[in-house]
């Protein structure tokens, strides 16, 4: 492929200012980090989906970089109302002109941190969109995370035809760890095999890895573009709109919450018990009961709640239990962690990517219940059935919808890197998918909005108390 001429800033959107007189003063296009930031004479290509025969560019096809999307799109018309500046992030897809020359590439693949439904979904989109879409032939996996690149097994070269059935498989089958993040040996083993193209593939950790990654290659100078790709199935990365992985887990509780329901209703003041995923967020607790609606009480880190009293859990359960005879209790693992008794060396305790160590809230949750019935009502009859579904829900495959994001979130990130950008994640926003800059995303949380209507929503479907308020 022949290098053509280039125009000045034309594929580097950090060139564009909030003050180009083409961009409206209330929005604010926010820089996204390119190859040219850090190297000079950077060679340009005609995109090869030109030539492509599956594709057809006409007018509007190639994305340029005025092309963003507003993170906010709800405003208030009313009279006498600011009119706040809205950031911006530019948008996803292919450049008419790429930086890369896919001979030259030699692409590594690398997924770190715990499971999530459309791992290997991702992966096979992210070899098959390199081979087939740009014609790139070196492509590896990265096997046992961030420590895969300097330590083990050398990386797996990939192909479509290795992978073209992963989508239907649970977990990664480039096999995952969490920890091992050594910055100086990652690089080097960049450097030292030649890789030009990093896809990361993690949670809200490894995309801090990643931010510390990309500032190492830019102090190096290195012709090595990287991008992270969100994966929690918490759904708390912030600034996108969800994280792939999220909707499978969400419609895999629908079972166990399904069994917690027939067990409690089975009992004579039965109670069925699910936790459901979500450390510092209760997005799937959250979704699962507005999709339930047989759930009498949702518990979420963002809703602390207290046991006796008025107002409390265990007054609004007996409740519960004289008008219906059974309830459901569905908690996110992060809820009442200040309640639980822990020693002073389990406070400080971290597991390998950081995280505080959470205690187990849902045998403790059923002991408390056990030991409120025992005080309170001795002598009635009284169950509680737990269920914990956990590793069941991570290890499935992708449901269609996030086997959809997982195509255009690995297509999106494809496009970018090939035409020079680096230090970035793809993801939805607002419904269309943009490029933004790695370290936001790993400083961003998405946490359960408890003042907004999602959550009176909840409230109203489980008729659960306002523990906040009382």
């Amino acid at each position: 492929m022949d290098p053509i001429p280039s125009t000045p800033g034309e594929d580097n959107p950090s060139h564009l200012h909030p003050t180009t007189p083409s961009t409206p003063s209330t929005i604010t296009p926010v820089p996204l980090p390119h190859l040219s930031d850090h190297l000079s004479n950077l060679t340009h290509y005609p995109n090869p989906l030109d030539s492509n025969p599956n594709y057809h560019p006409s007018d509007g096809f190639y994305i340029s970089p005025h092309d963003v999307i507003q993170s906010h799109i709800l405003h208030d018309l009313s009279a006498g109302a600011a009119e706040a500046a809205s950031l911006a992030y530019h948008r996803a897809g292919p450049r008419r002109q790429i930086h890369f020359q896919p001979s030259e590439v030699v692409a590594a693949i690398v997924t770190c941190g715990g499971l999530c439904p459309g791992l290997n979904t991702v992966i096979r989109e992210l070899v098959v969109g390199l081979w087939e879409l740009y014609g790139v032939r070196r492509i590896y996996g990265v096997t046992a995370g961030y420590r895969g690149f300097y330590d083990g097994e050398a990386p797996v070269k990939l192909d479509p035809k290795m992978v073209h059935d992963w989508h239907k498989k649970g977990g990664t089958s480039l096999v995952t760890s969490r920890g091992g993040f050594n910055l100086g040996r990652i690089v080097d083993a960049i450097v030292d095999r030649g890789f030009n193209q990093i896809y990361v593939i993690g949670g809200d950790g490894t995309m801090r890895g990643a931010v510390k990654i990309f500032d190492e290659i830019r102090r190096r100078k290195l012709h090595v573009s990287i991008t992270g790709i969100p994966k929690t199935v918490d759904n708390d990365i912030g600034v996108i709109d969800r994280s792939f992985g999220f909707q499978t887990a969400v419609e895999m509780a629908q079972q166990a919450i399904n069994a917690a329901h027939v067990e409690a209703e089975s009992a004579v003041n039965g109670i069925g018990l699910v936790k459901l995923m979500g450390r510092s967020t209760g997005h799937i607790a959250l979704f699962a009961t507005l999709c339930n609606r047989d759930v009498d009480c949702c518990l979420i880190p963002e809703d602390p709640f207290y046991l006796y009293g008025e107002g409390g859990l265990f007054e609004f359960l007996y409740k519960c239990l004289k008008q219906n005879g059974h309830a459901v209790i569905v908690v996110a693992e992060g809820a009442g962690q200040d309640m639980i008794p822990r020693s002073p060396a389990q406070k400080e305790e971290r597991d390998e990517s950081g995280n505080p160590v959470f205690l187990d809230v849902g045998p403790w949750l059923k002991s408390e219940l056990k030991r409120w019935w025992d005080r309170d009502h001795a002598g009635e009859l009284f169950t509680v059935k737990y269920i914990d579904p956990t590793y069941m829900i991570r290890a499935v495959p992708a449901n269609a919808m996030d086997s959809l994001y997982c195509t255009l979130v690995a297509h999106s990130a494809i496009h970018g890197v090939m035409a020079g950008y680096t230090g970035f994640v793809s993801g939805p926003i607002n419904g269309n998918y943009a490029y933004i800059p790695v370290q936001e995303v790993a400083e961003a949380k998405s946490v359960v909005n408890t003042k907004d209507h999602t959550w009176a929503w909840v409230r109203s479907v489980t008729s659960q108390p306002d523990f906040g308020k009382n």
